[in-house]
């Protein structure tokens, strides 16, 4: 099965013409003709692209994704290790506290609202001066 083929003429600059013939062999292109059609079309797939990994090259695919795969996986280590360390300290909290569960529901709300008001840029100053009714 042949694919039928457009007739495009082309006019270029003689250093263009030299950058074509010097890359034909880093490509594995036979022919200008091939070379030139695969770069129009990249060069399409970039302008009109909304996944950009169709343009970059796959090793810089691979490394981009390692990369985000490592970070990922050391984020999730030390938000494991930090929920251990949260579970130790409320439950040595609950063990010498004891408050009603209606005040442990009231604190929890004010602690979901203050969360998202800063966005989790909460401090221990900050609930220490709540605490002490500064706030």
């Amino acid at each position: 099965m042949t694919e039928e083929k457009v007739k495009f003429l082309m006019r270029i600059d003689p250093d263009t013409d030299r950058k074509i013939k010097a890359s034909m062999p880093l490509s594995n292109c036979r022919s200008q003709n091939e070379f030139v059609e695969n770069a129009l079309r990249f060069y399409c797939d970039y302008l009109t692209s909304q996944d950009c990994f169709s343009v970059l090259p796959p090793m810089l695919v691979s490394a981009l994704r390692a990369t985000v795969q490592d970070s990922e996986n050391r984020i999730c280590r030390l938000l494991f290790k930090l929920a251990v360390e949260m579970d130790m300290m409320m439950n040595i909290l609950a063990s010498e506290i004891d408050i009603p569960e209606e005040l442990l529901r009231q604190l929890r709300g004010r602690c979901v609202q203050e969360v998202k008001k800063t966005h989790g840029m909460i401090s221990l100053d900050d609930a220490v001066r709540y605490q002490n009714g500064e706030e």
